[in-house]
């Protein structure tokens, strides 16, 4: 078995729960955050954690303040309507300054996250006999809720071309000529990082709209974006798309408060907001109070820890890549240009086991298997390199330490 050296991720101080709005990214340590007892550094124990979609910088000074304040209040009941407006008005003024989008607040809807959102798209906003249509590699969950609920999930791989990720158009074209019913759009692109252009958005909204389709738009890391780049929200191209679009959001990813349980929908197709103002409570029962509070809080007072973020989050991204190259030199990556993600191509030097097994055991570092999410993710590995920057090459030195290990299985 090969051992990586974590010994050498030199300890120092940090606060385990929250930072202040300018971090000391670089005080954060290992051992720091397997005390803090986060899942991300409890399930697999004395490993390197590179896979589940957290962040470990802590909370954002006003989104702490919030809940506290929640606490001390004593608003732990049943969620007001005042809250849920505050919610609406905070949510339609983030996407307004950030995105450059305009809708009405009342076109947003709490609900629990952004994965009851898509249940609630497959439930009211597709027929029953349908196909899920993904375009993979794709979020696991989208496979599983999909089969869950009865559906058939038909896989339209994005293209590699020119070292840039590229849409099948006539893939989806063909798949909702064969069945298709809902699109499921990941914007920005979990795991790829791909940030979609207008030109691109504007191709498969006209190809939904020709063939009566809806599109659900995880949009869930869209504050997540790198220099030279913009995200554009699907809804916001045409009004086609708009039509037939259900985005759905949330500050979860980007203010790392996932356990909060709190996401937005947003209604921009008439029809769509009247149907989900007749579910009332069944949809939105379930959105805790903590996280209408704390999703309002980091819209209207988080720029400036989230801005701190990504650029920490940047330099992280180009590190990663950098050290692939030394030390995973068969291996390919396309640059992610938003969210946390790494996708890796380990190509023919992959493990035939199951790689997440195999680098747990022989690396004693957690990164997500490539096949759950879908058939084009043999031979690949998502790592999260939303972690303290020194231990980016720790964590990838181990894993090529690993796969030149002459106990690798071929």
């Amino acid at each position: 078995m090969t051992t990586a050296r974590f010994d050498s991720i030199a300890p120092t101080t940090y606060s385990t729960s929250v930072v202040s709005d300018v971090p000391a990214y670089e005080d954060i340590t290992v051992d720091d955050l397997r005390a803090a007892g986060s899942m991300k550094w409890t399930k697999y124990p004395d490993t390197l954690a590179a896979f589940v979609a957290e962040m470990d910088f802590g909370v954002a000074t006003p989104v702490a303040q919030a809940v506290t304040e929640l606490v001390a209040k004593g608003l732990l009941g049943y969620l007001p309507s005042w809250m849920e407006s505050d919610l609406q008005s905070a949510t339609a003024d983030w996407c307004q300054r950030r995105f450059d989008w305009e809708f009405d607040p009342g076109s947003v809807f709490a609900v629990a996250d952004v994965i009851r959102a898509y249940e609630f798209a497959i439930e009211h906003f597709s027929s029953p006999e349908s196909k899920i249509v993904l375009m993979t590699p794709a979020y696991g969950p989208f496979f599983h809720i999909a089969q869950h609920h009865g559906r058939e999930v038909v896989e339209v791989p994005m293209l590699r071309e020119d070292n840039r990720w590229v849409i099948d158009y006539e893939g989806i074209d063909a798949a909702f000529e064969n069945g298709g019913g809902l699109l499921v759009l990941c914007n920005p692109h979990n795991p790829v990082g791909k940030v979609y252009t207008e030109a691109e958005l504007s191709a498969v909204a006209e190809i939904i709209d020709r063939r009566g389709g809806t599109v659900f738009s995880d949009e869930i890391h869209a504050p997540i974006v790198y220099s030279g780049q913009r995200h554009i929200p699907y809804a916001s191209v045409s009004d086609l798309a708009a039509n037939h679009c259900l985005t759905a959001t949330s500050a979860s990813k980007a203010f790392n408060v996932p356990g909060l349980k709190c996401a937005q929908l947003i209604a921009t197709g008439e029809h769509f907001r009247t149907r989900l103002e007749k579910l009332g409570m069944v949809l939105t029962h379930g959105a805790s109070n903590a996280g209408v509070v704390a999703n309002t809080a980091a819209y209207t007072r988080g720029d400036p820890w989230l801005d701190s973020v990504r650029t920490y989050l940047e330099g992280n991204r180009n590190l990663l890549i950098e050290t692939l190259a030394e030390h995973l030199p068969n291996a390919h990556i396309i640059r992610p240009d938003a969210t946390y993600f790494g996708w890796i191509n380990l190509q023919e030097s992959a493990p035939t086991e199951d790689a997440q097994h195999f680098f747990l055991e022989h690396a004693r570092v957690a990164i997500s298997d490539g096949p759950s999410f879908g058939l084009v993710g043999r031979e690949h590995i998502r790592f999260n390199f939303a972690l303290p920057r020194k231990v980016i090459p720790v964590a990838v030195e181990a894993l090529g330490t690993a796969m030149r290990s002459s106990a690798l299985p071929r």
